[in-house]
C-alpha cells in the first residue's frame, strides 16, 4: 500500500502578504516617533550650547571688567568655552546641530551682547535660550 504525502513546505502568498502589512504598519508608527525624538534631541542639544556661550560672555564680562553693552567676538569668549580654549575647537565643536555637517559657528550662533540673549541662526524660533 502506497500513502501520498502531499507537503508543501514554504509560505503562501497570503501570508507574506499578512507579514509584510505588519511591519509596514509597525514602521509607519515608529518612523514619526523617531523623527520627533530626534528634532526634540537637536533643540535640547542647541539650547545647551546657548547656555555655554551665554555663560562665556557673563565670565568675560566679570573677568575683563566689560559694561553690559559690550559685544564679545568669538576669540573673547573662547577660553570662557570649555573646548580646550582654541577658537578653531570652539568652530568645529560648538554648532547647531540642526545646521547639518555644513554648519560652523558663525553660521549657527549670534553672540550679541552681554545683556542679551545668544541667538540660534539656524531655527530661532525654536531654538531660543529663555
Amino acid at each position: 500500500m502506497q500513502i501520498n504525502k502531499n507537503l508543501k513546505l514554504g509560505f503562501t502568498l497570503v501570508e507574506i502578504m499578512i507579514v509584510v502589512a505588519i511591519i509596514g504598519l509597525l514602521a509607519a508608527i515608529a518612523i514619526p516617533n523617531f523623527v520627533k525624538a530626534r528634532t526634540t534631541a537637536q533643540m535640547n542639544a542647541c539650547i545647551n550650547n546657548l547656555r555655554q556661550i551665554d555663560s562665556a560672555k557673563q565670565q568675560w564680562a566679570l573677568e575683563t571688567r566689560q559694561a553690559t553693552n559690550a559685544s564679545p567676538t568669538l576669540s573673547d569668549i573662547a577660553p570662557y568655552l570649555g573646548r580646550s580654549g582654541a577658537t578653531a575647537a570652539a568652530q568645529t565643536n560648538l554648532v547647531c546641530p540642526a545646521g547639518g555637517t555644513t554648519a560652523t559657528f558663525d553660521t549657527s550662533y549670534n553672540i550679541l551682547s552681554v545683556s542679551q540673549a545668544p541667538l540660534c541662526l539656524i531655527l530661532s524660533t525654536t531654538h531660543v535660550l529663555n
